[in-house]
């Protein structure tokens, strides 16, 4: 069903003139003309039509797809922007007075969207500006690739490619270039460029209702930047099909929308329609350049990825995909001072990115100690079977962690625990050194820090690595209760240390310091060591489930209420008490089998 969109807005009528006073308090480059609310244009600062000496680059349209076009006003790029209100092409007199801000006698070069409405009001401002003296030139950009080619008079849609025609003419412009140089460079790069977006949601006009035009699990492919519907609607897919489809559609032979053919060389430019994450726009990047490599036998030469011209909170991305030579490369590569072109991107790019190799570890052991066995001893027989209890006790808890750690953090406690568990099992097979406990304790840790994530994953890396000092100490012929219990004290202790919790903080420590202490303190008695161990895992697990009674001061539990907290025990403090236990039951039914 439709619903009202929250936007962060005053009112829905000044939404660009606000935009537009933000814009030019975040960059001292840009300045605006003093003609709000009518006249609504982004200028460089330092540009005056009486001063001017080289050829001004003006674009614009309608507002709703910021950055395009005001911020790529700057030096190397735009003049001027001029902007319309939301998804409407701005009036005649904007434009007029934005030529007459910054055209001095080397002239001006508009460039346009191909829209009616763009074309109309551009091209009478350049009539007026003409008759008033002005050197004046237009190249209309229609990169559009998703609709059959044009059999009447509207043509492609100017799409996400008028951002490289605005980089090469404003480069071209900036090169010192007569008018006319660069009217031809813009309209050449303007024919060598093709677009095609999708969508994942449709866009909300700010005061107004969110369409349900695009239902769940669907996606609309081909649709231009303005909410209108795209070419078709399809059910959502991998990235990787969507990005091939895209890239098909714009490289065909059979429409033949832009002179691309298998050797060539190219510019690709992931662009981001308003609400799509950084993340997903270079997961689409890394997809489409082995896919243009590869399928269509091109070799690509820049990749730009971000946001560059946007349906306001749309969802989705387009690709532009222009053929390259020297020329355009170097005006795409020119110093520009237009705050939202991506500076770090220009240079030659290798044909393939090879990974950088790991540095060496500077561990003084050598690699022949590691791996297991041929024949375990006594002791690495216990510690074996030992391991495997505690990893598959965290990899049977999976559910419950995540379940838990739902209500009272980010819901992954137990799939991160599981990744760890299910390494331990898998590198136990090959590389752990059992008969050596402390290098065994310190692979556990090389498995742990390998796969598993967040605050759990390096707080268990310090554990093995507190342990494995504290154990290297020790005889490797044989380590006594007393020297594990030591070891246990020692990892306690650096977690502590390094994240800051302590006994009631509704940790996993809340878990493990009353374990180490049973331990300690049944060892000193003189109990039987299986029988400490079992009672100190009685311990942990008691200590699991008082956290349910604490307030936590650590993690992301720190946000929640004590209300929701109180119904579910600490999902670390469950996980250390769960592998703890397991452990001690190991070594019990050994000692008892024996």
């Amino acid at each position: 069903m439709a619903f009202q969109g929250k936007k962060l807005i005053s009112d829905p009528n000044d939404v660009v003139t606000e935009f537009i006073e933000g814009l030019v308090e975040t960059y001292p480059g840009l300045q605006f003309l003093d003609g709000f609310p009518q006249v609504k244009v982004v200028l460089r600062a330092d540009v005056s039509s009486a001063t001017y000496n080289k050829v001004a680059v003006i674009s614009g349209g309608g507002s709703g797809h910021e950055p395009a076009h005001a911020g790529f006003v700057g030096e190397g790029m735009l003049t001027a922007a001029i902007c319309g209100d939301v998804f409407a092409s701005p009036p005649v007199d904007s434009i007029l007075a934005g030529i007459r801000a910054v055209t001095g006698p080397m002239g001006c070069l508009l460039i346009v969207t191909n829209y009616t409405g763009d074309r109309l009001n551009f091209g009478l401002a350049a009539e007026q500006a003409k008759s008033e003296g002005y050197k004046v030139e237009i190249v209309i950009v229609g990169d559009d690739c998703a609709l059959p080619p044009p059999r009447g008079i509207a043509g492609r849609r100017g799409l996400a490619g008028t951002i490289l025609v605005n980089k090469i003419a404003g480069a071209a412009a900036a090169a010192g270039l007569s008018l006319a140089d660069v009217a031809a460079e813009a309209k050449r790069a303007s024919e060598m460029v093709g677009t095609m977006g999708v969508a994942l949601s449709v866009c909300t006009l700010p005061g107004q209702v969110t369409s349900d035009r695009l239902g769940p699990g669907k996606m609309e492919l081909g649709l231009g930047i303005h909410g209108e519907p795209g070419a078709a609607v399809a059910d959502l897919q991998p990235v990787d099909v969507v990005v091939s489809h895209v890239l098909k559609q714009i490289l065909s032979t059979e429409t033949n929308y832009v002179p691309i053919t298998r050797g060539n060389r190219v510019v690709l430019m992931i662009n981001g329609l308003g609400a799509t994450p950084v993340m997903e726009l270079m997961i689409a990047a890394g997809k489409a350049v082995p896919n243009l490599q590869l399928e269509h036998g091109l070799a690509v030469e820049r990749v730009y990825t971000g946001s560059f011209m946007t349906s306001l909170d749309m969802a989705g991305f387009s690709i532009s995909i222009m053929k390259a030579d020297e020329v355009i490369l170097k005006h795409l590569d020119a110093t520009t001072k237009a705050p939202h072109w991506p500076v770090g991107v220009d240079g030659n790019r290798p044909p393939a990115k090879i990974p950088v190799p790991m540095p060496p570890s500077h561990s003084m052991k050598s690699d022949e100690s590691l791996g297991r066995p041929l024949q375990l001893s006594q002791q690495g027989h216990v510690l074996e079977v030992t391991i495997e209890a505690a990893a598959e006790a965290v990899v049977n808890l999976r559910d419950r962690l995540n379940e838990w750690d739902s209500k009272v953090g980010d819901g992954d406690c137990g799939s991160t625990m599981y990744r760890g568990a299910t390494a331990i099992l898998e590198d136990k097979k090959k590389y752990y050194p059992l008969n050596d406990a402390a290098e065994t304790v310190n692979e556990i840790g090389a498995s742990i820090r390998r796969v598993m994530g967040g605050t759990s994953g390096i707080l268990y890396h310090i554990f093995c690595k507190a342990a494995y000092a504290k154990l290297k100490a020790s005889s490797k012929s044989g380590i006594t209760s007393k020297q594990w219990a030591e070891a246990l004290e020692a990892s306690i202790a650096a977690v502590s240390k390094y994240g800051g919790a302590t006994a009631g903080y509704r940790t996993m420590l809340d878990a493990l310091i009353p374990a180490a202490a049973v331990l300690q303190e049944r060892l000193s008695a003189g109990i039987d060591p299986s029988t400490a161990f079992i009672l100190s895992s009685e311990a942990a697990i008691a200590g699991a489930e008082s956290t349910k009674h604490m307030q936590a001061q650590a993690g992301r539990s720190t946000y929640i209420s004590p209300e929701i907290l109180a119904s579910v025990p600490d999902p670390g403090a469950m996980a250390a008490a769960a592998w703890y236990r397991a452990a001690a039951l190991a070594v019990k039914d050994m000692y008892q089998a024996s």
